[in-house]
């Protein structure tokens, strides 16, 4: 068996024969192991003038050129790494240069240890059998399933529709399928569902509702930082999705989770409203490199509100995510409500997760573009208890309109139907307003690019 290719990472503040000394301990710490290469990150107080140190026979020093992690991926490459063990310490190191070194090697597929703590890159094995695009997400409400569900309607229409697999904190205990063609997803069938003690508003319901395709649905349950499940049913699902006719597999993430199965290619989703810091530092990088497409949404803004133009938060994100990944394709939409029903003309109690400073310009949208008429509006979707003091508003509505997500069915709906309202569910869709070209080329593009890959 070959041996484990270390790369340690040094720096100038540790005295060359104490490195050299640590350096000559690594075989016996990482068993079998041999250090392939050193690679110097700065520092120069224990340095004697110009010249390289000497860390010993058979490992090579290289010097940093430019961004330190440019240099590391290009050494783990050059020098076939298996490990990467990180000799330094502050000040050439702090705690977000450090996890953003740890992002790109788990990025390049590498581990990254260090004297009191190591990041492995999740396994996510080669499960489908036919092309994947994974929807992922740095965090929950980013608008995973309204650009899944857009990038399956895409698909369906230039033809043949794909199957979606998705991962969800309410899934059901065995992986699930759904086929809109033959399944009654109708509010009155859900809200039944509901009543058996199932979450009717998970994802692959939604999926299979506002998209119209073929689902899967799983589970899963906490996630790390570098998205990877602690519990899932999501290989299963992929394996029963493998058995069908669709030639494409959409892989729908949940939260900050990362579908843990491996993808030919990735879109990844960032909200305007994300910590620059937190996306493209620390580990917020890694997903960012895992990916081809990268969407900044504009969750609960309408065309009021952006102007058909990226948000300035939008741009200061786009600049960090082209800095950590220069060669991503970069999109920015706009997420604006879509009933799936016609709602013109009636009386419409609005139930949304899009946070209130958005109402205005929802109620504008449904008003002006769909011809309903607002009379309220609830933000709690996700808050059973709030969402259930809104809904004691709603006695002059005819109609509750409401996303397929969060207490959508077992609250909203099922108090809707016991007054006799109707209910429509209420899609997202996805508008482009910037970026390197619209987002339905570029989504094609991308499972284009799963094709080639796979093949």
């Amino acid at each position: 068996m070959p041996a484990v290719r270390i790369l340690a990472l040094v720096d100038g503040e540790h005295h060359p024969p104490v490195v050299r000394a640590a350096l000559a301990a690594l075989p016996s710490r990482y068993a079998g192991a041999q250090v392939a290469a050193a690679l110097m990150l700065g520092g120069t107080e224990k340095l004697r003038g110009d010249r390289m140190p000497d860390y010993g026979p058979g490992i090579p020093l290289v010097g940093v050129i430019g961004d330190p992690v440019a240099s590391l991926a290009d050494v783990i490459a050059t020098h076939a790494i298996d490990l990467v063990v990180d000799l330094s310490d502050q000040p050439v190191l702090d705690a977000r240069s450090r996890m953003r070194l740890a992002a790109h090697a788990l990025a390049a597929g590498v581990p990254y240890a260090g004297a009191d703590f190591r990041f492995d890159p999740p396994p996510r094995p080669r499960v489908a059998t036919k092309p994947t695009v994974a929807v992922i997400a740095t965090g929950k409400r980013a608008g995973k399933t309204a650009v899944t569900g857009e990038l399956a309607r895409l698909l369906r229409d230039r033809g043949p529709a794909p199957i979606v697999v998705t991962m969800g904190r309410g899934g059901p205990a065995e992986p699930e399928l759904i086929d809109p063609a033959t399944a009654d997803l109708s509010p009155a069938a859900l809200v039944a569902l509901a009543a058996t003690g199932r979450h009717a508003a998970s994802d692959h319901f939604e999926d299979a509702v506002t998209a119209g395709v073929v689902t899967v649905g799983t589970r899963r349950c906490g996630g790390g930082m570098a998205g990877a499940p602690m519990d899932s049913t999501f290989t299963a699902g992929v394996e029963l999705a493998n058995a069908r006719s669709e030639p494409l597999m959409l892989l729908e993430g949940s939260g900050a989770a990362v579908p843990p199965v491996h993808a030919d290619a990735t879109v990844c989703l960032v909200p305007d409203t994300d910590d620059p810091e937190l996306l493209t530092g620390y580990l917020g990088a890694y997903r960012v490199l895992l990916s081809d497409l990268v969407v900044i949404t504009m969750v609960g803004a309408s065309s009021a509100v952006s102007g058909d133009r990226a948000s300035p938060a939008g741009l200061l994100l786009e600049g960090g995510v082209r800095g950590v990944a220069p060669g991503v394709k970069v999109a920015h939409v706009v997420l604006r409500p879509f009933p799936l029903e016609p709602i013109s003309g009636r009386r419409v109690f609005y139930a949304t997760t899009a946070p209130a400073s958005a109402r205005a310009d929802l109620v504008e949208h449904l008003e002006g573009t769909h011809g309903g008429r607002v009379v309220g509006v609830s933000h709690h979707l996700a808050d059973r208890q709030k969402l259930a003091a809104d809904l004691e508003l709603a006695g002059e509505a005819e109609i509750l309109l409401v996303e397929l997500k969060a207490a959508a069915v077992d609250l909203a709906a099922s108090v809707a139907v016991a007054r006799g309202m109707s209910v429509v569910f209420c899609d997202n869709r996805v508008h482009s307003v910037g970026g390197d070209g619209a987002f339905p080329e570029l989504a094609l593009l991308t499972a284009d690019l799963a094709v080639q890959r796979h093949s």
